[in-house]
């Protein structure tokens, strides 16, 4: 079973093995999804603050189609963004220290194909700082002040953690052509025995996705366990 990238896996892993569907000139003409900016951050003291920021916010930015097209085409990181901003604390208080919150602000940024690759290493903290800047106009005002702990994840980050080609944050692009059916199968269509899962194969990415393709290996891999066992090996790319 291999949960990484299913780009990773036919076009490094099985590289030289012969393949029929799945072959590196097809992963080549593939789109890929955008890379994702990821700050996950907690806060203390924020309890009673901003009473009207729930579980789910989005910030809309000042442009819709050129920061799109930056984006997908241009690859280029633009000093705007929009954000989408995850306070689940909010739901389950137990997510967070008492009187504390717990969030994630999520921006959708080039993925590392471009020419003009963004040089994450350099540029992450300040992009941090943007978006941090923009947190507190928008949506989260006073931030600054009540930031405990901080993490970021780069499209570097999901190059290097989850093996996705380009550091795409969802795979392959989920585009008509290709989601669902069309992304690589859970059971390989180019190696017996080898079963894949994660956001890259069928059904597709997104939390749900992701958990039905394990659902599914649960149903088709022979003698799966059908009860944990705490000595089992960690997956591939797993820490």
């Amino acid at each position: 079973v291999s949960n990484a990238d299913p780009g990773h896996t036919y076009d490094h892993l099985l590289k030289n093995a012969p393949r029929k569907r799945w072959t590196t000139g097809r992963l080549k003409r593939s789109r890929w999804s955008m890379g994702l900016f990821v700050w996950y951050f907690g806060t203390q003291g924020t309890k009673g603050l901003w009473p009207d920021v729930g579980h789910h916010s989005i910030v809309v930015g000042p442009r819709y189609r050129e920061h799109i097209k930056d984006i997908f085409m241009r690859g280029k990181l633009a000093d705007d963004m929009s954000l989408y901003v995850h306070r689940p604390s909010v739901t389950d208080p137990s997510c967070a220290p008492e009187g504390g919150d717990t969030f994630y602000a999520l921006s959708p940024v080039p993925h590392l194909g471009h020419a003009n690759s963004v040089d994450w290493p350099a540029q992450a903290e300040t992009y941090r700082r943007k978006m941090l800047s923009v947190l507190e106009e928008r949506l989260l005002p006073g931030l600054s002040q009540h930031v405990t702990e901080s993490l970021v994840f780069t499209p570097e980050t999901f190059k290097e953690r989850y093996l996705s080609p380009f550091g795409a944050g969802f795979s392959i692009e989920p585009r008509i052509l290709q989601s669902a059916w069309f992304r690589p199968h859970n059971i390989s269509e180019e190696l017996p025995g080898l079963y894949l899962a994660g956001a890259g194969t069928h059904p597709g990415a997104g939390v749900p996705g992701v958990i039905g393709t394990a659902e599914i290996l649960g149903q088709i891999v022979p003698d799966f366990p059908r009860e944990k066992t705490s000595a089992a090996p960690k997956p591939l790319a797993a820490e």
